[in-house]
């Protein structure tokens, strides 16, 4: 077996197929934020930050404690998940809590996790 044992070896296009999909196929915005979302993922720390907030409601210095690392460095990754829409804070008092932003996100997360697990 070769290299391009997994190419066709005959060029047929099947229309109905290539129709089908295209008209569903994502808009460049879409295919770009979906790309996005899952490139913010990629980064260990941030994968461990959202499987932490996958579990609780935690304070900066919870999932600081949680990662063995720094404040400031968990602030830093909190804001990149806060920019693409991943996680959520709100403000009690003197602190500040993170939660994923929506179920999709936890989904998604739990799908992912379930993949790599089987």
């Amino acid at each position: 077996m070769g290299p391009d044992n997994d190419v066709c070896e005959v060029n047929a296009v099947d229309k109905k197929k290539v129709r089908a999909v295209t008209k569903t196929m994502l808009t460049e915005h879409e295919a770009k934020s979906l790309s996005e979302t899952f490139s913010v993922l990629a980064d260990p720390t941030r994968t461990k930050i959202i499987y932490a907030l996958s579990k609780e409601e935690l304070c900066v210095c919870d999932i600081a404690g949680i990662l063995g690392m720094s404040v400031s460095a968990v602030s830093h990754q909190l804001r990149i998940l806060r920019n693409m829409r991943i996680v959520k804070f709100r403000k009690e008092s003197k602190m500040v809590y993170y939660s994923l932003d929506d179920d999709h996100i936890s989904t998604l997360f739990k799908e992912g996790l379930k993949h790599i697990r089987e």
